[in-house]
């Protein structure tokens, strides 16, 4: 039995994968000095939760076969100084990622948007198939117990590919260390302005990727991105290279029907992100031998990734989705989806500044003209999250004009935001709540419970 100890066991990632290798028939631990939910329960649930809280260097003994370190450690941990010292392997989360998928077919789905989204289609498809596959992705899916999945027998590993840095003591981003033997990049629009200063930087990790498929590998791309498109045509030549675009569609009584030939398949999303989305991921599926019909039937039942457009509640004139939109890009693209299906009924639209690009000044005026679309935009940020993160301060004013639209309404207290949106008349109007976060504690089921009776 492999024995293997956490350091930041609470992470969104690493808790997933130690309940994997858990599941798997590891022995393991792990510590960290702050624990929250859902890691928490989910940890607890299968007695993997530490019995006190913090760090000790006395957790790490020379009988530990490796050590996964997360990002949320420094690199003067207690614990990571005497696995050093004991000389014991330690490993990155992607880089354990790959040490159990390296006799494996690694499919990584990389972007800036919708990884998590093809992922899920991808696995919605091949469970359909009956095809087996270890897994890991960013959301909890239905129909998938865990975040992550390890067994000896699949043949296939599905990866969502994260652009962020790998650890505290490895600054390379996550997504260069898989090595896929298929890749997919959705779209490139700049993010982590902390890590990836300029917009050129950023894009170069996506090039990288791209030249680190393995030989004969696969690279699916979104041709309507041209960032994208730039890398696609111009990868190496022993990669086969398959650009993907918008299918045609048609929505008929608020349903969403992709055209192939003389069919139309229904489908249970909408947007025309998601149907770059789905194509991205029939692309991945055909490269890895599914055929075009088993995918359709299998994507005409695929109800979407958590909070990816995700409906919270609706009736026969109103309707409350959430959505992990915060950086440009996905706002237009979800409320462009929105307005699209919804088209006679008016949008309130509101977006919480959460992530530390979008709280960062500098980074401010990407989002011009990304709520535009809407019929009614607001803005959320709290002052607090700003100090926490240890940034300068934001000026609501100047929030405002970064997003040039100059009907927006920007609040710093959620309980006036939340307050002003249940004080409003919901009949023929949507609301769309897009965050990383949660605005400070919102239950969402709540708050749809009193705008639709």
């Amino acid at each position: 039995m492999k024995r293997v100890h956490f350091i930041a066991i609470g992470g969104s990632a690493m808790h997933n994968l130690a309940i994997a290798l858990h599941l798997k028939g590891y022995n393991v631990t792990g510590s960290d000095d702050e624990i929250f939910d859902p890691a928490k329960s989910r940890l607890e649930k299968y007695g993997l939760l530490p019995s006190s809280i913090g760090w000790n260097s006395d957790n790490i003994t020379p009988d530990i076969d490796a050590v996964i370190l997360g990002m949320h450690a420094r690199i003067d941990n207690p614990e990571l100084l005497r696995a050093k010292d004991l000389g014991i392997k330690i490993f990155s989360y992607p880089e354990y990622l790959y040490e159990q998928s390296k006799n494996k077919k690694r499919i990584v789905i990389g972007g800036s948007h919708g990884k998590t989204t093809i992922t899920a289609m991808i696995l919605h498809a091949l469970q359909y198939a009956g095809i087996k596959a270890d897994y890991m992705v960013g959301a909890q899916l239905e129909g998938f117990e865990v975040m992550v999945k390890l067994s000896d027998d699949a043949e296939i590993m599905v990866l969502e590919g994260d652009e962020y840095l790998t650890s505290p003591i490895d600054r390379r981003p996550k997504f260069h260390l898989y090595m896929p033997d298929v890749a997919l990049i959705s779209g490139i629009a700049w993010d982590h302005i902390n890590v990836f200063p300029t917009f050129e930087i950023y894009k170069e990790q996506f090039a990288q990727f791209a030249n680190l498929i393995t030989p004969n590998g696969t690279l699916v791309y979104c041709a309507d991105d041209d960032n994208v498109k730039a890398i696609g045509i111009h990868t190496r030549a022993d990669v086969v290279s398959v650009p993907y675009n918008v299918p045609d569609f048609v929505i008929q009584d608020g349903i969403t029907y992709i055209v192939v030939g003389q069919n139309k398949v229904p489908l249970q999303v909408f947007g025309r992100h998601n149907l770059l989305n789905l194509m991205g991921s029939k692309n991945v599926c055909s490269s890895i031998g599914m055929s075009d019909e088993m995918f359709y039937q299998a994507i005409s039942s695929f109800k979407g990734a958590s909070k990816r457009l995700e409906l919270v509640k609706k009736d026969s004139h109103s309707a409350v989705y959430k959505d992990f939109a915060h950086a440009p890009s996905k706002l237009k693209a979800t409320i462009a989806a929105m307005k699209e299906q919804f088209p006679h009924r008016t949008l309130v639209a509101c977006m919480e500044l959460h992530t530390f690009s979008s709280l960062t000044d500098a980074f401010l005026s990407q989002y011009s003209g990304s709520m535009n679309m809407a019929d009614e935009a607001i803005v959320y940020f709290n002052p607090r999250a700003i100090e926490h993160k240890k940034l300068p301060p934001l000026d609501p004013e100047k929030v405002r004009k970064s997003f040039d639209n100059k009907n927006i309404k920007v609040y710093t207290s959620s309980e006036v935001l939340m307050s002003d949106i249940l004080a409003k008349d919901w009949t023929d109007k949507n609301l769309l709540l897009m965050s990383s976060g949660n605005f400070d504690g919102v239950d969402f089921k709540e708050l749809a419970n009193r705008i639709i009776k």
